[in-house]
């Protein structure tokens, strides 16, 4: 059987979580989570709602306020905050964990994955006689260099 996509996952656990909590499906909703499906960047609620307007120019910032808030309870979607009040959307990868670096000068933010670190963290859980069931991991850092930024 063939090993079933990222997106696959996501529709089957948010048709999932829609049934079991009552909630309606509508074509609002459906363009959100599209768009929100198409996109590999981390979005504040107003750039997604500048990117369902192009195609559904009806939907209001609440429409999408509430549906993320659906996705984020549904364990689709994880809302962060990289040093800011502002919430930003990525979505969740099944069976994937990775960590942030977030420039000071520009806002970009790189995803990283590190063996060496997950497994020095697990260490020092262990010595304190924990297991680790989740964490955040965030660095911020600037460029090195008076010059802009080029990311």
């Amino acid at each position: 059987m063939a090993e079933q996509s990222n997106t696959e996952w996501i529709r089957e656990t948010l048709a999932e979580f829609m049934r079991t909590t009552g909630k309606k499906n509508t074509r609002q909703r459906e363009v959100i989570v599209d768009v929100f499906l198409e996109s590999d960047d981390h979005l504040t609620l107003q750039e997604l709602l500048d990117r369902v307007q192009v195609t559904e120019p009806n939907v209001g910032f609440a429409t999408v306020y509430r549906t993320m808030k659906m996705l984020v309870e549904a364990g689709v979607a994880k809302e962060r905050h990289f040093g800011t009040d502002q919430a930003l959307y990525e979505l969740v990868h099944q069976g994937e964990h990775h960590d942030h670096l977030i420039c000071n000068r520009c806002g970009h933010i790189f995803e990283y994955e590190d063996e060496l670190i997950e497994a020095r963290q697990e260490e020092i859980a262990a010595s304190f006689g924990m297991k680790i069931t989740g964490h955040r991991h965030e660095l911020y850092g600037e460029p090195v260099g008076d010059g802009p930024c080029n990311h």
